[in-house]
């Protein structure tokens, strides 16, 4: 796990190393434990490393292998590596390093850009040629690595974080209104290309981009999973396939040189994750759980649970107590180690978690992404029964925050967008073929959208904030690839994630997986006072957000006088959105 960062240029000229230099000072948290830059003529990469897989220096970043004619820069984890490896020996190559770094470089040798189709793990990379100047950029099939782009004429740059770009300069940091209206109405969700400034885009999951000498690029989505059902499997052999699958994704996950925890929350998903590994034979293992002081009648702890799973599994196990003293702090740091603007309150619990886990170990699973592919969430259940031509208006029902009538009443006039972009995004979306019910069509929607740019990214950007590596399990594209072929109701059944339950059922314990469906609960945020409501109420006051005025001022006056009870249609507090927003523009200075 590192950072990384580069420029193109297609215009005659050599490329700006300095600039990429200004960007890796804001990857610096993402590698603490090296620093790299590399340049031939029109090309210059810069990394910032994070040691897990091969600790010395021939590990090192960016990579390059003089016989073979290649650069590379490389974030992410090949957990196949090593047989990877040893598949390519047996093709004649010869390996200076015991890294998963190059063995990309061979792969791309022997394979071209249909590498990635034998990479398990999660990537975003840059490798060019030497002799010909192409470029190929590449991200992991369900976008657990970003990576962010800024064009001009002439050049492009990329880089691991949106703020690295805004440092190198020469950057259109001017709102997107298109992507304002997708984070007030989609759940805060920006898709990608898109994000909230206008001159950065992001690649895309699951695609490569070939950049040419000339700067005419091709992209190619190179996965997607398939949501129509497997013929031949009875509804009593999906838990046990889910099980082999997880074990599979599991134990792949702990390729590592350095040891490696879990993220223990107390839910069905982290707890399984333990059960697993203990099942496997890990003894000893580091497990962490947060709380937070009880605020606005609603606890901040979920350690009943986490203290069941510690104690069966017999692990090594930390609760981390958060005070008031330490929560307010933290805003200011989480807000700064956004790539894109995040309103889940789940952000400041996981910068803070990250924290500490990062003063014991390097590496960490996680249980992200299970209620994205297997039907955890409140909205699904909603639209098993809808016909399909309903789809769209039954999940933006349930899902978006706002109906988008009410956007003329909040955003300021020349913010406005004159359509629901938000919703025409989903009819697209729930348009394609490869989806056979409403439940499927939100399934394939969220977990290739909304799981990317909400719980994948906010994990990725807290976790790196603190030199921690988030693996997560429930993202292995052959696990995900399962899920989407399992039906529905399986899916459904017990509240959700009915089919996991009955996988875990004698792995996990059963007051587990029983319990009501808990959240990261962050008391401090969800209900506003004090400090904190002090804190919102100067950012949506200060002088910048005022030049701006993204939203009308009634409205935010409004919601000021009772800052705790406007809420959005999944329950997160409108006030917090709008200021959220707000701290991360002046934050990067926007």
């Amino acid at each position: 796990m590192c950072g990384i960062a580069g420029e193109l240029r297609y215009d005659g000229h050599l490329a700006d190393t300095e600039a990429v230099r200004r960007m890796l000072p804001c990857l610096e948290s993402r590698g603490p434990d090296g620093e790299g830059l590399w340049a031939r003529g029109p090309v210059a990469f810069g990394h910032r490393r994070l040691k897990i897989i091969d600790l010395s220096e021939a590990g090192g970043q960016p990579m390059t292998d003089d016989d073979l004619g290649l650069s590379l820069v490389f974030n992410g984890c090949i957990y196949n590596y090593k047989q990877l490896r040893e598949e390519l020996q047996g093709h004649g190559y010869k390996f200076f390093s015991t890294s998963d770094t190059e063995v990309i470089i061979k792969a791309y040798h022997r394979w071209g850009a249909d590498c990635v189709k034998h990479f398990l793990g999660m990537f975003a990379f840059a490798i060019v040629e030497h002799d010909s100047g192409t470029v190929m950029l590449a991200r992991d099939r369900l976008g657990i690595k970003p990576l962010y782009l800024a064009e001009s004429r002439g050049r492009v740059r990329f880089a691991s974080t949106l703020p690295a770009l805004l440092a190198a300069g020469d950057v259109d940091n001017s709102i997107d209104k298109v992507a304002l209206q997708h984070y007030m109405t989609f759940h805060s969700v920006v898709p990608a290309p898109r994000t909230i400034v206008n001159g950065v885009r992001k690649l895309p999951p699951a695609t490569v981009r070939i950049i040419r000498t000339d700067g005419t690029s091709t992209d190619h989505v190179y996965w997607e999973a398939d949501h129509t059902r497997r013929t031949g499997i009875a509804d009593a052999e999906w838990p046990e396939l889910i099980h082999e699958k997880l074990k599979i994704a599991v134990e792949r996950r702990m390729v590592a040189d350095v040891p490696v925890g879990v993220l223990l929350s107390g839910g069905i998903d982290s707890s399984y994750i333990v059960a697993l590994l203990a099942e496997q034979g890990q003894r000893g293992l580091t497990t962490f759980s947060i709380g937070f002081e009880a605020a606005g009648g609603e606890t901040g702890d979920e350690f009943a649970y986490s203290d069941i799973v510690a104690k069966q599994f017999d692990t090594v196990h930390h609760q981390i107590r958060i005070g008031k003293d330490r929560f307010l702090p933290a805003v200011d740091r989480t807000v700064a180690a956004m790539s894109e603007p995040m309103v889940s309150h789940d952000c400041i619990a996981f910068n803070l978690l990250s924290e500490d886990v990062s003063k014991s170990v390097k590496v960490v699973q996680s249980g992200q992404g299970a209620d994205e592919i297997l039907a955890g969430y409140s909205w699904y259940p909603p639209l098993e029964h809808v016909p399909y031509d309903q789809a769209v208006d039954a999940y933006a029902k349930e899902f978006f925050d706002r109906p988008h009538g009410d956007l003329a009443r909040q955003l300021s006039p020349e913010w406005l967008v004159d359509k629901d972009v938000s919703r025409e995004f989903v009819a697209a979306s729930f348009g394609r073929p490869g989806a056979e019910t409403a439940v499927d069509a939100a399934l394939r929607l969220d977990s290739q959208v909304m799981l990317v740019d909400d719980p994948v990214k906010r994990v990725d950007n807290m976790t790196m904030a603190w030199g921690l590596e988030a693996r997560v399990p429930f993202l292995d594209h052959e696990l995900v690839e399962l899920a989407a072929a399992c039906p529905p109701a399986l899916k459904l059944a017990q509240g959700g994630k009915g089919v996991l339950k009955q996988a875990a059922r004698g792995v996990v314990p059963d007051e587990v997986i029983d319990r009501t469906k808990g959240y990261f609960p962050v008391p401090g945020i969800r209900h506003l006072e004090g400090a904190m409501l002090e804190k919102v109420r100067d950012a949506l006051s200060a002088p910048a957000a005022r030049e701006r005025q993204l939203f009308r001022p009634e409205y935010v006056d409004r919601l000021l006088a009772d800052p705790n009870t406007p809420r959005t249609t999944l329950g997160a507090n409108q006030l917090w959105q709008l200021a959220l927003l707000e701290m991360w523009l002046q934050d990067k200075g926007i």
